[in-house]
């Protein structure tokens, strides 16, 4: 008698652990229904890091200006976001040079802006034209930290292409601000921090 209770307990445990088995992957069926996911947005995932790298931003020009900038590629989209200290008050410049190259006391060893299709400096999207390395202004607030995010399909990392490749350049803030309209730079003043991006 207790042979026969203990196999039916046995079957009936079996029967209902099938039971939710078969309610599980009913339930999982239903929600990959209601959310598909196609094979070509699992490649193409907007949200997938490609590659990313920080820059360390030290003083130029006497200045006690420093930063540290990322940059983070996603699909064909680079964004940077950046933080910088030791500024004075007010309005600041800050753009993309064409070398790498930090190493004088100036910032001039950087070369000049990043203009790899030879167009008039400008404001960013300005029909006229513009560099690639023309970000703008920012503001630095009276404890002299300024923040930057910008972002642009213009831009890759380490990708090879000239016009688009943003490895072996300089991001450098300037103490004064870019009118956009001075060329070839903007009037944007003294090289006060600079930073090479490299991978």
């Amino acid at each position: 008698m207790k042979r026969l209770q203990f196999s039916l307990l046995l079957l009936a445990f079996s029967i209902t652990l099938i039971n939710c088995k078969n309610e599980t992957k009913e339930q999982e069926a239903n929600e990959t229904e209601k959310t598909p996911v196609s094979s070509d947005s699992m490649k193409n995932n907007d949200m997938t890091v490609i590659d990313s790298l920080s820059v360390l931003l030290d003083s130029k020009s006497k200045s006690t200006a420093k930063g540290n900038v990322v940059f983070r590629q996603r699909s064909n989209t680079v964004s940077m976001t950046a933080v910088f200290t030791g500024l004075e008050e007010g309005m600041h410049a800050v753009h993309l040079h064409e070398k790498s190259d930090c190493s004088s006391d100036d910032g001039s060893s950087a070369g000049g802006h990043w203009n790899p299709m030879a167009l008039p400096h400008g404001k960013w999207g300005d029909e006229n034209g513009y560099h690639k390395g023309d970000i703008g202004n920012f503001s630095a607030d009276s404890n002299g930290i300024g923040t930057v995010t910008f972002l642009t399909k213009e831009w890759c990392i380490g990708c090879g292409d000239d016009s688009k490749d943003i490895i072996g350049k300089s991001i450098i803030v300037h103490q004064g601000t870019d009118d956009f309209k001075s060329q070839p730079s903007g009037a944007a003043g003294s090289r006060i921090s600079c930073g090479g991006i490299i991978q």
